[in-house]
């Protein structure tokens, strides 16, 4: 599991190296607190050669095939000063790609300034995409909302409500209907570049807390298919107790949304009643909302099919 910490916010580089399997060959006096909090990597082929005017040593520093060739141009004396300039940073730890040999100065100057030096076999380009892929899903945004995710119908529904307005019943009713649970009760959702996606906390996953039952675990109970481990989120279902004051749109062009981590998602508000079917509503509204991304908007289309009718009268 990812840690993360909650004033520098970064993923600690012993699991990084742990996740992208990295021989350590010199570790650092920082190892084990040591924070990578920034999503792209350096290759620090301009600071070997001096130049520190623009350079984040918050970056995981890597040298490949294009470095490894300047630092030959170099006498075993200039290769020492270039990396025990280096090394005077901060720098979480520095990399060796594509198992290339390290040069006996760089080793000297790591233990020296007790940087952390690491070697990987990977390409630089492998190497590199894999950590930016990585960083990017740990260092994401992150945020935890009271309800259930579903899978329905490849939409991702976030069912939200008030406690006890009967959201883990709707989830229970849907799930008997073939679709998948990704979470009950709370869900962990954060922000991949425009994108939200949702899944369980740990503790809980899998589980569905049910008045007069108790607890229940899914997987156990009707098998791996009706659970998933993740899921973007396409739309907001929230569930209220009907209020006879209050006007409900039934005609479904005003399309509401709500902000979550910066991100509109489609709402709905469904108010609940004895004798609505709520997971059949549900149902309804995640393919409605599919149809609508599709560019199908069925309200928009008889609003517009009674326009044309009222001018040709």
């Amino acid at each position: 599991m990812i840690q993360k910490d909650e004033m520098k916010g970064g993923v600690h580089l012993a699991e990084l190296v742990e996740h992208l399997n990295l021989a350590v060959v010199n570790k650092g006096s920082s190892f084990d607190t040591a924070l990578v909090g920034i999503k792209d990597v350096n290759r620090p082929g301009l600071q070997l050669v001096g130049f520190f005017d623009y350079f984040d040593d918050r970056r995981l520093q890597v040298i490949g095939m294009a470095e490894t060739k300047m630092l030959e141009s170099m006498d075993p004396e200039q290769r020492s000063r270039s990396f025990s300039r280096l090394f005077e940073y901060d720098i979480p730890a520095l990399v060796i790609s594509r198992d290339l040999d390290i040069y006996p100065e760089c080793l000297s100057m790591a233990r020296k300034h007790q940087r952390t030096l690491l070697h990987t076999a990977d390409t630089t380009v492998l190497f590199t995409s894999k950590v930016i892929e990585y960083l990017t899903q740990a260092l994401a945004p992150t945020i935890t909302r009271h309800g259930g995710l579903l899978d329905i119908y490849g939409e991702g529904v976030l069912i939200t409500g008030d406690s006890g307005v009967g959201k883990s019943e709707t989830a229970i009713e849907l799930i008997k209907r073939g679709h998948r649970l990704v979470a009950d009760d709370a869900v962990d959702i954060r922000r991949v570049a425009d994108q939200l996606y949702g899944k369980a906390p740990e503790l809980i996953r899998h589980y569905i807390e049910l008045r007069g039952i108790g607890v229940i675990d899914v997987q156990q109970l009707l098998g791996m298919s009706a659970v998933k481990p993740e899921a973007q989120v396409d739309l907001v279902v929230h569930l209220e107790r009907w209020q006879e004051d209050k006007f409900y749109d039934r005609f479904g062009l005003d399309e509401e949304r709500v902000n979550i981590l910066g991100v509109d998602i489609p709402i709905i508000t469904i108010p609940v009643q004895p004798g609505r079917n709520l997971a059949t509503i549900v149902e309804v509204a995640a393919m409605n909302n599919r149809h609508k991304k599709y560019g199908f908007n069925a309200a928009q289309k008889l609003a517009d099919e009674l326009e044309r009718h009222v001018q040709r009268g």
